[in-house]
């Protein structure tokens, strides 16, 4: 017998790729990208700013969280779970609904709580809204609408400590009660009239938590 028939039989290299799910743009990979950190997340306010932030500097519309949710579902992780998670909780209209129809809203719901304004439109030309919401802890958002330029919001922050948001504020001027309703329409018309401008100059604060007002607008009118 030959020494060639000897030889063991070599099987052909298989390379096994690992599943590269829906493809994505590069904007869209950017954002997938910002949120590898949501599984270690355990406080769902911190989960909604990383969200929130990581698209700060896109136009995220209804075609861009279609790519996103389409390949997260195609592409299962922890990470792609917990993004679905968020998105099915913080998002509004449409893409809340596909993420929702993939996977159950993060948990535990959020709620609506008081609301404040500090009026200084006469002497200083803005009004300063804070509004109360509640996880299981509670926090604020406060808002800085500019009067002189057609009532664009121009800050907003969140404010882990209310309390502590409420005393500041009182410094630059008295605070008056205000139904959530009411503020969540005044905050409603800011953000239309910054669409509408979406060139304005306004502090980066107000894209990164762009998300998270939108969702608490929507809250207050149910």
């Amino acid at each position: 017998m030959s020494r060639q028939k000897l030889r063991p039989t070599r099987r052909p290299i298989v390379v096994v790729r690992r599943p590269q799910g829906s493809p994505l743009n590069p904007a869209q990979r950017a954002v997938v990208d910002r949120c590898r950190g949501l599984p270690q997340l355990t406080d769902p306010l911190a989960a909604e700013l990383t969200v929130s932030t990581a698209v700060a500097d896109v136009v995220a519309d209804e075609e861009f969280w279609a790519g996103i949710v389409t390949h997260a579902v195609s592409l299962p992780s922890r990470r792609n779970h917990r993004l679905l998670q968020v998105l099915a909780a913080l998002l509004t209209g449409r893409p809340r609904e596909w993420a929702a129809d993939a996977v159950s809203p993060e948990q535990p719901p959020l709620t609506a709580g008081c609301a404040w304004v500090c009026d200084r439109s006469v002497d200083a030309g803005y009004l300063v809204l804070l509004c109360e919401y509640r996880f299981v802890d509670e926090h604020g958002m406060v808002f800085m609408i500019d009067e002189l330029s057609g009532g664009v919001v121009r800050k907003a922050f969140v404010a882990r400590d209310v309390a502590l948001a409420r005393a500041r504020l009182a410094g630059y001027g008295p605070l008056s009660a205000i139904g959530a309703e009411a503020a969540h329409w005044l905050l409603a018309k800011s953000y239309e009239r910054l669409d509408r401008n979406p060139d304005a100059r306004v502090d980066a604060d107000v894209r990164r938590t762009r998300l998270l007002a939108n969702r608490r607008i929507s809250l207050a009118f149910g």
